[in-house]
């Protein structure tokens, strides 16, 4: 997966298209990622006893990957990412736009 937490996404189809947030989580087996404010939906909650009030509650749902792109750091753009060998043997993604990488090295 070329999408990992904490980095920041820009929403490319859907009723939230433009927006930008930073993914929480991704969960591999379903081809999904939760980003933060993104795809928010309302769920009828029951008072339990570790949540004291129950009510209307909004939470973000999962979305699909291939609605999402990463963007760029350096340039600030949504962008393709592609995956790089370094001159240690590591792997790092980079930007396919400016050719910087996205990963802290």
């Amino acid at each position: 997966m070329r999408i990992k937490k904490d980095d920041v996404v820009e929403v490319i189809t859907g009723n939230d298209k433009g927006k930008r947030g930073k993914v929480l989580r991704v969960i591999p087996k379903e081809n999904k990622v939760i980003v933060e404010n993104i795809n928010m939906r309302k769920k009828h909650q029951r008072p339990t006893p570790s949540l004291r009030e129950g009510g209307i509650i909004e939470r973000e749902e999962p979305i699909y990957i291939s609605k999402v792109m990463v963007v760029c750091p350096s340039c600030d753009r949504p962008t393709r990412v592609g995956i790089r060998k370094l001159e240690d043997e590591r792997k790092a993604r980079f930007c396919k736009k400016c050719g910087e990488l996205i990963d802290k090295v």
